[in-house]
This record gives structure tokens, C-alpha cells and sequence, in this order.
């Protein structure tokens, strides 16, 4: 009897986990990045819509729907709006959520520091190391960053 209820419980238990990884995957989030120099966000799915705000090169997004040629996206700060999809690439992006942030030659704290980003700025990511991400800005400074400062 044992024996057959622990059965049972694997059984439940592998198809609980089943559904949840499924679950998951079928709702992750879409992320998006900017791929041209600058970008207008506009409130509303049209080119007649007011311009909300301006984002750089390389600025990542979530996105929330789609409508036609234009999509509801999400920033980083849980600010909403549209974006046109001739505007976006297929590109791996960050953007620095700490007020300052190092940017080093390496991956780890004993690099030197090459320069400083601000909270907002977005990047491209070259290439990831354990918890530190190489990147580079639109205007060509390159370096690692520590994931735990990024979105």
C-alpha cells in the first residue's frame, strides 16, 4: 500500500512540474530591443498618437501586445507604451537599473573601472560570463557589468 501510494505521489508530482514548465514557457515574457538611434514611444497604437517619451539605441522592452505594425510594450520601470515594429531588432539588450554603475575591463570586481553608466542607459550584450555581462553602448564603449545592476 506504500509502496503504491509513493506511486502515485511521483507520478502527480512529475506531471505538477510538467504543467508548470509548460505554463511557464508558453507565457514568458517577449523582450524586444530599439534598433535605431533614437525611438518615440507614443500612447497609442498610431503615428498620430502623442510621443510619451524617447528612447535610445538598444533600449529593451517587454512586450504586452501587438496590433498590426505596432506594439504595447513595457519598460524597465513598468512605464507603458507603443512602439512602431520597423523600429526594433533582434538584439540581446540591458538597461542599468542602479543610480551609478561601474564598468569594468573584466568580469569581476578587480578589473578596472573604464567608466560609469547612470540608471536608464540601455546596451547591446556581447557576451555573458557567470553573473557578469560584456556590452557595448551605441556609441562604442565597451565593458562588463555586473547582472545584478541590469534588467
Amino acid at each position: 500500500m506504500k509502496g503504491e501510494m509513493y506511486c502515485h505521489m511521483r507520478k502527480y508530482t512529475f506531471v505538477i512540474i510538467l504543467i508548470g514548465f509548460i505554463f511557464t514557457s508558453a507565457y514568458a515574457a517577449e523582450k524586444i530591443t530599439v534598433g535605431v538611434d533614437v525611438a518615440n514611444i507614443r500612447s497609442g497604437a498610431g503615428i498620430k498618437k502623442d510621443i510619451l517619451w524617447k528612447v535610445e539605441k538598444y533600449h529593451p522592452f517587454i512586450v504586452i501586445k501587438r496590433s498590426g505594425l505596432w506594439i504595447n510594450v513595457r519598460d524597465f520601470e513598468g512605464d507603458n507604451g507603443w512602439i512602431h515594429k520597423s523600429l526594433i531588432r533582434n538584439i540581446s539588450s540591458v538597461i542599468v537599473t542602479v543610480d551609478k554603475s561601474n564598468i569594468r575591463s573584466g568580469p569581476g570586481k578587480s578589473n578596472k573601472i573604464l567608466f560609469t553608466a547612470e540608471k536608464g542607459i540601455p546596451f547591446k550584450v556581447l557576451k555573458r560570463k557567470g553573473n557578469w555581462i560584456n556590452v557595448v553602448h551605441s556609441d562604442g564603449d565597451k565593458g562588463w557589468i555586473h547582472k545584478s545592476l541590469l534588467w
